[in-house]
Parts: C-alpha cells; structure tokens; sequence
C-alpha cells in the first residue's frame, strides 16, 4: 500500500485534526505515503468523521478506532494498522495537535538515511504570541522542542516521529506500555525498550512541525500540573528499567535536596517571577516523582485541551 505512513493519533480534536490535514497535503515527498488516523474516542468519533469527509484527498486517508481509552492503546493500534501492510518500511507520527513543515518527512527520512537510526526524532515549535510570558516560555509545553542533527542517544517524545519497521520488528508483543495509558510517559518508556533492544537514535532538526499552545497551559496551574505529570511518568520509567539500588539512591537524593532548598529559593526569588516560577515548576516535578515512589500515577490525559 505505502512506503511510509503517517501514524495520527487523535481523541475529541476535530479541528486539530483537520488542520494537520490541510497541511499534511502540503508535504514535499516523492515517497508514496499513507495517513492512517488511530481515533481514540469510540463514543464520539469525531476524527474518524473528520476523515470520511476528506474525499478526494492527496494521500489514501485510513481511519481506524482504538476503542480502549488511552494514548499507548491508540499509538498500538497505528502501529498495528501500519505493520499490516507489507509494503510499509517505516511509519512518522505526529501528533493532532501540530502540524508539520513542507520538508517535515523529507527532513526525517534524509537523516535517517544519512545515519541508518532505527528511529529519528524531529523538532517541535510552538507557538509564540503576547499571551505566553516570559516566565513561562521555556517551560514544558511551550518552550521549542530541538537539537542538533545527527545521532543521539535517547529521544524526547514520540509526537514527531519515524520509526523503522525493523525497529518495531523486535518487539514480541505490543509496542507501547498500558500502564502508561492516561499519564503520557509511553513514549519514553517505548524509546527505553528500544535501547535495549540495540535501536540506534537520531535527531532531525529541520523536520519541523508545529505545535499550538491551548490557552490553559499558559497558566501556573497548569505549568505545575505539567511539571508533577513529568516527574511521575519520568521516576515510573526510572523503577521499571533502572534496577541498580544505587542509581535510585542518587535520584532519591536529588530529590529530597529539591524538596527541601525549593521553599527557601522561592521566597528568595519572588519578585523574580520567571526564576520563582521555575523553582515552583522544579518543586513539583520532584513531588511527582515522590508520589511515583509511593506507587500513585497521574493521568494527565485523562482531559485533553483543544479542540
């Protein structure tokens, strides 16, 4: 069917979705392509609607449901949808809330080839206007997602992604974990199986997509809520790859030092709001590790923000 897919996941963004579309089409590519759209949402299935009107459109347009809540469940069900299909030697996800350049897959598969990485990330900017401060604008989020092109040794997300067939060859069962299904983290916990897998990295600066910043993450509460999701999913990942008693001493005592100068620099800084926000911001990502460490998980995509 295709050499290449673009894996979409999607749940209740419509609009989004229509516009990655749009720009999708836009695409600069002498590969043949298929766009398969993994709609997370069994109720509404507003995304898979979204793609039954799209008649006409550049590339075959495959909608699929991934009926089991949860962000690993859907990006299985692409990878599954994906792997079908014999001809298919790699699949680029993307995100539904961005969209990509017009050189975004050449980008990837250029560097791919120049480095022969089983999987290749790609740089993410979000948008910028009067509405996002300057105390918040390197946070999580909304601070651009880049680095320099060439190999690397662990990737970032998987929102703007190729991944090789071999690479997904070598998993025995389903590629991203269940346990991390509303609390984002799949992806890094994907990214670690790989490596111990023998998967090589690779980073592609110029194959940009965008991002939107919907208008809650521009506030604290939803900075410190970000900050506490990260720092949960990162000490998860830590307990299930990392088995050495002495790498979890370290980050436990990274931790407790956090927790206990956090206080003292942020009254310090208070009239410095960009340098008290990060404090606040540091406060919480290790509070979310604490409660990782006492078996509890937060399910930051419980609620998803767009549209």
């Amino acid at each position: 069917m295709a050499e290449i897919v673009v894996g979409i996941p999607t749940f209740r963004r419509p609009r989004s979705l229509s516009r990655l579309l749009d720009a999708l089409e836009k695409v600069e590519t002498d590969a043949s392509i298929a766009v398969i759209v993994a709609d997370n949402d069994a109720e509404r299935q507003e995304g898979y609607e979204v793609c039954l009107a799209r008649r006409g459109y550049r590339w075959p347009l495959i909608p699929v449901l991934a009926r089991e809540r949860g962000i690993a469940q859907a990006r299985n069900t692409l990878v599954a949808q994906a792997m079908a299909d014999g001809e298919m030697r790699a699949i680029a996800m993307i995100d539904d809330d961005e969209w990509p350049s017009p050189q975004w897959l050449a980008e990837l598969l250029k560097v791919q080839r120049d480095t022969g990485a089983d999987a290749v990330g790609g740089s993410i900017l979000f948008g910028e206007d009067d509405r996002i401060r300057s105390w918040n604008a390197g946070f999580d989020g909304i601070a651009p997602i880049r680095g320099a092109t060439g190999p690397i040794g662990m990737l970032r997300g998987a929102g703007n992604l190729l991944v090789m067939r071999r690479a997904l060859e070598r998993f025995d069962g389903e590629w991203f974990d269940r346990a991390f299904a509303l609390t984002g983290g799949e992806d890094r916990d994907f990214f670690e199986n790989l490596k111990k897998k023998g998967a090589r990295f690779a980073w592609a600066d110029g194959a940009i997509a965008y991002g939107a910043v919907a208008s809650v993450r521009r506030s604290l509460a939803w900075t410190l809520r970000r900050a506490f999701s990260i720092g949960n999913a990162e000490m998860r990942i830590l307990l299930k790859h990392d088995r050495r008693l002495g790498a979890r001493a370290r980050e436990c005592a990274k931790i407790a030092l956090v927790l206990l100068l956090s206080p003292p620099l942020f009254v310090i800084l208070a009239a410095v709001p960009n340098r008290a926000a990060d404090v606040l911001r540091r406060l919480f990502r290790n509070a979310g590790k604490v409660s990782a460490l006492f078996g509890r998980h937060y399910d930051e995509y419980a609620t998803t923000h767009g549209e």
